[in-house]
């Protein structure tokens, strides 16, 4: 999971909170009866390429609202609503090792309700124009840089649903990177994931992940202010995505598709501390021929 923040200089408290979903600690679970997780691995694989090669010939409006929160976790202060024009992007491996890329890649609409204005610069935790997809970890390329188990089964919008819990088959380091005031941090080796699959179609109907927190970022004297905090500590990340079934017409198809990705940051030292990102996916349309964004 990346987090982007804004660090600025200001030292703030945060609070540690429960995350988007919990871990049964203690709980073996059981895989259900004759089930293989090999396959299903595979088979989650090949759904999650049908759903790229699918996926890119479908435009939507992405709005994304930033909303600072107080220590309790409500609303405060005023917020940021961006609308993005959102598709994407997927190329297939060409060749036998070669990983292939699924992106998001998004265009400005609005800020705040109207068009942007040569000075609206981006902000930290602004979405970047183009992002990895967070399905592609899933691909059949990618599932070996991850250790994947069995989470219980259940019912996610009234479907049968097989959970898998997932997290980093290694220890990768934690990447780092700062531009200005703005400052990325990914931290695959803290971060837990689990994942809902359709029983019946292998599609996946909902995708959380969580950082295991605290974990503290040393602020490199080139970043330092006057007065600032020399550390930064994330004590909390938490993020859920559902995706929902969307029906176009001429000719008929239903492709799972986003609907939804609610996110919750804790990050003492940052100028926003504590913040809420709620994004929304809305008027799908599909074209049947290359089509391009235009201004």
């Amino acid at each position: 999971m990346s987090l982007a923040l804004c660090f600025c200089g200001l030292a703030a408290v945060g609070v540690m909170a429960v995350s988007a979903f919990k871990q049964d600690a203690g709980r073996v679970h059981q895989p259900p009866d004759g089930a293989d997780l090999a396959g299903l691995l595979a088979r989650i694989g090949e759904r999650v390429e049908a759903y790229y090669a699918r996926a890119q010939s479908i435009l939507c409006l992405e709005t994304v609202r930033l909303q600072p929160l107080a220590y309790d976790l409500s609303p405060e202060g005023r917020s940021r609503e961006l609308v993005y024009d959102l598709r994407v992007g997927w190329e297939p491996a060409q060749a036998a090792g070669v990983v292939p890329e699924a992106q998001v890649l998004r265009e400005i609409r609005t800020v705040d309700g109207r068009p942007p204005r040569p000075r609206d610069e981006p902000q930290c935790m602004d979405p970047k124009p183009v992002s990895l997809d967070p399905l592609a970890f899933l691909l059949a390329e990618r599932q070996g840089h991850y250790m994947f188990s069995w989470a219980g089964t259940g019912r996610e919008k009234g479907r049968s649903a097989v959970r898998l819990d997932y997290k980093s088959a290694g220890s990768p380091p934690a990447d780092v990177k700062w531009n200005g005031d703005c400052v990325t941090i990914d931290l695959p080796a803290r971060t837990r994931g689990r994942v809902w699959i359709d029983a019946s179609s292998n599609e996946v109907l909902r995708l959380d992940e969580r950082v295991i927190g605290p974990f503290d970022v040393r602020v490199p004297a080139t970043h330092k202010h006057p007065f600032g905090t020399d550390t930064l500590t994330v004590d909390r990340a938490d993020s859920s995505i559902r995706y929902k079934p969307v029906t176009f017409q001429d000719p008929d198809e239903t492709v799972m598709l986003p609907e939804s990705i609610q996110s919750v940051q804790v990050i003492r030292g940052s100028a926003t501390p504590r913040v809420r990102i709620t994004q929304t996916f809305s008027n799908y349309q599909r074209f049947v021929t290359d089509a391009r964004i235009v201004r």
